[in-house]
């Protein structure tokens, strides 16, 4: 497992490629509320179901000043192709090498089933427009996540 991250930490930096292949910052979003969330696996269901809810919700999100970017270890073309089919209208950036999933403590033990191995542990995180840690939420379900996340943010 890797160091986590706690409220009033500074977020990693990162520049990956979203699903066009456009590199993608975190400083792209100062100034601005940004909801960073790390997925497992692309069109698998929990990640599907997670996606989906932040693509249905992204109009109260940002009409209370929260962008939206998911992050997870799939290649490019995974996520473009993840994205069109599921309409999703905000940004997934590639981080084929896990290094931002290090760096913000997401990357560590999992269990699916009867198999135990490394991957991305699906976590929330919620910046203001420094770029510094206001939530940090790790181990999160898929299904509700989003609807327990806006209720908190009072949104």
């Amino acid at each position: 497992m890797t160091e986590r991250l706690s409220a009033g930490d500074a977020a990693p930096a990162f520049t990956l490629s979203d699903a066009e292949g456009v590199t993608t910052s975190l400083s792209d979003y100062r100034g601005k509320n940004v909801v960073v969330y790390f997925y497992p696996k692309a069109a698998t269901p929990g990640c599907t179901t997670e996606a989906c809810d932040f693509r249905d919700n992204l109009s109260s999100l940002a009409a209370a000043g929260y962008a939206v970017v998911g992050v997870s270890p799939d290649e490019v073309a995974d996520i473009k192709s993840f994205s069109d089919a599921e309409g999703l209208t905000f940004p997934l950036l590639a981080d084929t090498d896990a290094s931002v999933a290090r760096a913000w403590g997401v990357w560590g033990e999992k269990t699916v089933g009867d198999r135990t191995f490394d991957g991305v542990i699906r976590s929330t995180f919620v910046l203001d427009g420094e770029g510094v840690v206001q939530r940090a939420e790790y181990g999160v379900e898929a299904t509700g996540h989003v609807a327990r996340l806006r209720a908190e943010l009072g949104v």
